[in-house]
């Protein structure tokens, strides 16, 4: 059987409720991929952290990322989004907190000392540091509110579980892809120059990567 047609035996199994045909899941699909895998706050993050850390030292960063998005967009899906409707001035909150927190992660990440000297006392992002950092992520926000409003516009139980799971399922090896980049990209970095050059790179990007979301 070749690839295709094995894609096409599976998707034929996939399950649908209500709102949620085959079709809307597909184009589901499509959606968890290329807002995984596209560059933002998260991503930048893993890049970096692969180069500095590895992809082991990783793993945790990057499961948070994915478990803790999975969560939040069951949280929007059972009403939290009300809430920045009924009080739109949470969401100015969140995007101050957002920025200020960026602002210092960019400052870790562009002072990061090489691995393996004794001035490298930086550590990866745990899981739950990563899954709390998708409430301050403003692309995660617009991922989750995006998903919830075009692929669950009948809202129940089964579909927003159908969702969150999809995009937990879709986004762990989307973005290991970045984190694996980083490792690659590692072997080219050991000398302390083009290290910092990479840092302070990345800060920059990590920063440049609010501009886009933060104007929803």
């Amino acid at each position: 059987m070749s690839p295709a047609q094995c894609f096409r035996s599976i998707f034929r199994l996939l399950p649908v409720y209500g709102p949620m045909t085959r079709e809307l899941y597909l184009a589901l699909l499509g959606f968890a991929f290329v807002t995984s895998v596209t560059p933002g706050p998260n991503n930048m993050m893993l890049l970096a952290s692969g180069v500095n850390f590895g992809v082991g030292r990783t793993i945790p960063h990057m499961l948070g990322i994915s478990i803790g998005h999975m969560l939040m967009v069951v949280l929007v899906g059972l009403g939290l989004s009300g809430v920045f409707q009924t009080v739109p001035q949470l969401m100015i909150v969140l995007k101050v907190t957002a920025v200020g927190y960026m602002l210092w992660l960019a400052w870790k990440i562009a002072h990061a000392a090489a691995p393996g000297t004794a001035a490298a006392a930086g550590k990866p992002f745990t899981f739950l540091q990563a899954a709390a950092f998708q409430w301050v992520n403003p692309k995660a926000w617009a991922m989750a509110l995006g998903a919830i409003a075009a692929y669950a516009p009948e809202p129940s139980l089964a579909t927003i579980g159908i969702v969150a799971a999809t995009f937990a399922a879709v986004n762990l090896p989307s973005v290991s892809v970045w984190a694996w980049a980083g490792q690659v990209l590692r072997r080219g970095l050991d000398d302390p120059v083009r290290l910092r050059v990479f840092n302070w790179t990345m800060a920059v990007l990590l920063v440049l990567s609010l501009i886009p979301v933060l104007q929803l």
